[in-house]
């Protein structure tokens, strides 16, 4: 059985938008993937009205195979700190 990863979304939290915008432009530039799509959005989380939380949710969509004509193994390693 073979079998091949086409794609990933990975979804992270980042304070501001000047990190989203960063982390899209290093996603952009790396060569182990394509970027597919890409996302940011700005959320507030409210207690009685007032903002007590905010930060910048972002996601990527990695593609490193094409479904139809896949041509290499990949394999992903995450590390929790």
């Amino acid at each position: 059985m073979s079998k091949y990863l086409v794609s990933t979304v990975e979804t992270y939290r980042v304070d501001t938008e000047a990190e989203a915008t960063r982390a899209i432009e290093e996603a952009k530039a790396d060569k182990s993937y394509v970027l597919g799509k890409y996302t940011s959005e700005h959320k507030e989380q409210k207690s009685k009205g007032e903002v007590i939380d905010e930060y910048w949710k972002l996601s990527l969509t990695k593609i490193f195979n094409n479904i139809k004509e896949p041509d290499s193994t990949v394999t992903i390693n995450y590390e929790v700190d």
